[in-house]
């Protein structure tokens, strides 16, 4: 062999390890960008979640407090007409007690 032969294999040697290096430093690159881009990716689907359960709370808290409000409002309605049944039937009960003393 020529050693312009041997100098021209030997500069197409380092041509490709530069190359090489050059894919490697870009392929390590590609992957940090595509870590990187899934971690924000992940944190901002996990910060969308967390506003979601959030406002999930938020209503549903508030329709609690409104179905606590309709049932407090039904159980103090029934209650008021259980009371006035209970004093009819007490005016009732007194009176027949009335007549059966007066009546005896």
């Amino acid at each position: 062999m020529s050693f312009e032969a041997i100098t021209s294999i030997s500069q197409a040697e380092n041509a490709a390890e530069v190359a090489v290096s050059y894919v490697e430093s870009q392929a390590k690159q590609m992957i940090a960008d595509a870590e990187n881009a899934g971690k924000a990716a992940v944190a901002k689907a996990v910060e969308k979640a967390e506003r979601e359960i959030a406002e999930l709370r938020r209503q549903s808290a508030a329709k609690s407090e409104l179905e606590a409000g309709e049932l407090n409002n039904t159980v103090e309605n029934r209650k008021a007409g259980l009371r006035a049944a209970a004093e009819a039937k007490l005016t009732e009960a007194a009176t027949l007690v009335v007549e059966r003393i007066v009546n005896g």
